[in-house]
């Protein structure tokens, strides 16, 4: 008896005629949507025109295009991935988008998805009104998407992409090449500020941050994740803590520091309760983003260096 996918490819000759019977499987198999789409529609448009360099959103004359045996094959062969793996589209098709810009990604990176693409659309305002910042630091750069999306809206300045992972920053490199900036873009190995230089304007910052019982608790797509890039410590604030009591000393006087910590802000608030931290709203979506100025930080380091 043939199997549902061998069906499938003798049987379903367009592409819209996959992108439904994908849907239709992602729901029956109950995969997670967390990595770029919120529903078994989007995931499957999403898969099926990456995976065939069409664009997601096709006209009815696209969608009813006839496909080759190969492009079957190679369609069925990663819904079944997909369903019994488990793996993230973006690490299948090898990209996702970030304010508007595709970037290469695979396991060795987290899958963009910050709210900071929003802070970074507004141009850090008010933070950063009337100020063009001349170096950016994307601080546990992973795959360099915020930094490198940071260009958009600032685009004369000089940007240092900074991880712990040899692995990130391989990947941070074939972004600065796809997206021509070996002029103004450096990927530096670096434990945190261990090997950077002091000066920067604004620090973007996605670190680590996930505590120990929601990384437990994660679905199965997150373990396909670089589990260095999520895990921070019984709390999630291993990483965040060593961020606060050194930015001051890397930022210039009218810096910026904006860090992502998701759900840890509660724990956060709960180990400085006497730091007022400044938690932004977002009209796209998320939560857990603080933003301090240097001013700010120096006035609380006695909180942060203890």
């Amino acid at each position: 008896m043939k199997t549902d996918m061998q069906q499938a490819v003798e049987q379903l000759p367009s592409i819209i005629d996959w992108i439904r019977f994908a849907a239709s499987e992602f729901e029956r198999q109950g995969v997670y949507y967390g990595h770029g789409t919120d529903n078994p529609w989007d995931e499957a448009v999403l898969l099926v025109t990456a995976s065939l360099q069409m664009p997601f959103e096709m006209t009815p004359q696209q969608a009813s295009c006839r496909l080759i045996t190969s492009e079957r094959e190679l369609l069925a062969e990663r819904i079944e991935r997909r369903i019994q793996e488990r793996i993230p589209v973006a690490y299948l098709i090898n990209e996702a988008w970030f304010c508007g810009m595709p970037f290469y990604v695979d396991e060795r990176v987290l899958v963009p998805r910050s709210p900071l693409a929003e802070i970074i659309q507004n141009r850090v305002s008010p933070w950063m009104d009337g100020k063009e910042p001349s170096r950016i630091l994307d601080l546990c750069c992973g795959s360099g998407c915020i930094g490198i999306a940071s260009l958009q809206a600032f685009p004369d300045a000089q940007l240092d992409l900074a991880d712990l992972s040899r692995d990130a920053l391989d990947v941070a490199e074939i972004n600065i090449e796809r997206h021509q900036l070996f002029d103004q873009v450096a990927a530096i190995e670096s434990d945190l500020f261990a090997n950077l230089q002091p000066g920067y304007d604004l620090i973007l910052s996605n670190p680590p941050y996930v505590d120990a019982d929601d990384l437990a608790d994660m679905p199965d797509e997150y373990q396909h994740e670089p589990a260095m890039g999520l895990g921070s410590g019984d709390d999630g604030l291993d990483i965040t803590r060593q961020i606060l009591a050194n930015a001051c000393d890397y930022l210039n006087p009218e810096g910026v520091l904006v860090v992502e910590v998701g759900n840890s802000w509660v724990n956060l608030e709960a180990t400085f309760p006497d730091v007022p931290f400044t938690w932004l709203e977002f009209e796209q979506g998320g939560d857990g983003v603080f933003v301090f100025t240097r001013e700010q930080l120096a006035a609380h380091q006695h909180h942060f260096r203890v």
